[in-house]
This record gives structure tokens, C-alpha cells and sequence, in this order.
């Protein structure tokens, strides 16, 4: 389950970053980002280039890559990433849907990873004398 959910999270963030540069025409914009041109402009005024930018590179999806690699990384050493990373990522999907609306299905790959991790932490999480889990 938890290998499932490092995987997906993976997914996510590289469809997301290659989807902008590639789908949406981001990559078109790369020039501009390596030649000084967003150094100084306002968020308020946001530039296509700078619009391009905020889609790809300085999204989360780079950090998404990062933690699914990390729960990858933590599977294969035995280890159970924490629930607080399942809850917390849940939460933030969810806090999205709320305020953007739900997307085409994206936010379901999220919210299954999350589920999976919380499974997956759930049955290898040892149990108490109370019958409760750590």
C-alpha cells in the first residue's frame, strides 16, 4: 500500500510539472525565466511568463516528487512514513477542492494516496494493551 501511494504521488507531481510545461505551453516561457526578466515583477501583476513559472517550478508538484520519493525511499527500508503525512496531504487537497473546486480527477489520485498511506500505516502499526495504535 504505502510503495502504491509513494508511486502515485510521484505521478502526480511529474504529470503536473511536464502537463504545464508541455500541455499548457509553459516550456515556451523558459527563456524568460532564466534571463532575469521575473527578477522584481509583482505577484500582483503577474506576467505569462512569471504565470508559467508559478505553474511549474515553484508549485508544490517539484515538492510532491520529493515526498512521494521519500515515502519510496522509506518503504524500501522497512520504514512507515507517519500519519501526519497522510492526514496533513488529505487536508490539503481538500482545503483546495474547497476553495478551487474539485479537478479533473487529479484530486482523487491525491486523496487515494493518502488513503493508502493511512492503511498502510495503520496495519503495521503496533498495538497497545489498550487495543489502540501508536
Amino acid at each position: 500500500m504505502v510503495k502504491w501511494a509513494g508511486r502515485l504521488i510521484v505521478f502526480y507531481g511529474a504529470a503536473h510539472v511536464l502537463g504545464a510545461l508541455f500541455g499548457e505551453g509553459a516550456a515556451r516561457h523558459v527563456g524568460a525565466w532564466f534571463s532575469g526578466e521575473l527578477w522584481g515583477q509583482s505577484l500582483a501583476d503577474m506576467s505569462p511568463a512569471m504565470s508559467a513559472y508559478w505553474l511549474t517550478l515553484n508549485s508544490f508538484a517539484p515538492a510532491l516528487i520529493l515526498v512521494g520519493l521519500t515515502v519510496l525511499w522509506l518503504d524500501r527500508r522497512g520504514i512507515t512514513p507517519p500519519q501526519f503525512l497522510a492526514w496533513s496531504m488529505a487536508a490539503w487537497v481538500v482545503v483546495g477542492i474547497v476553495i478551487a473546486g474539485p479537478g479533473i480527477g487529479q484530486d482523487v489520485i491525491l486523496l487515494i494516496a493518502a488513503g493508502l498511506l493511512l492503511a498502510g500505516a495503520r496495519a503495521t502499526a503496533p498495538a497497545t494493551s489498550a487495543g489502540h495504535t501508536l
